[in-house]
């Protein structure tokens, strides 16, 4: 019995940091996250740790009032883990930027962050 208890213990050690990674997660974005950018970016690109779900991935961008100032997102590149989306004209000010993707893997991850316009 104890050597099962080793076992199973040594196994989930091993399996799951390795289920951990096979989610697609955010791995960084065009502006930064929390970053400022002094001109108005015409899109906002962001890069994913694993090959996306065309159909199943989206971002949006907001203003500091809520208005979505984004249009539809795609997944960009034979790779599949860049997702792009085109931008309204931005004013200088704070946006906050709202993502949810499906990795081919079938597992569904979302985030969010800010980045500024402006001086």
């Amino acid at each position: 019995m104890r050597h099962f208890c080793k076992t199973t213990i040594a196994v989930a050690v091993i399996l799951f940091p390795a289920a951990a990674l096979a989610h697609a997660m955010l791995d960084h974005a065009s502006p930064r996250v929390g970053g400022t950018v002094v001109t108005a970016p015409k899109e906002l690109t962001l890069w994913f740790t694993e090959k996306l779900e065309p159909a199943f991935s989206t971002a949006e961008v907001r203003n500091a009032q809520g208005a979505v100032q984004s249009g539809k997102a795609h997944v960009e590149g034979s790779d599949r883990t860049e997702l792009r989306v085109p931008l309204k004209t931005l004013s200088p000010g704070t946006y906050t930027v709202s993502w949810r993707v499906l990795s081919v893997d079938t597992h569904r991850t979302q985030g969010r962050f800010t980045f500024r316009v402006g001086p």
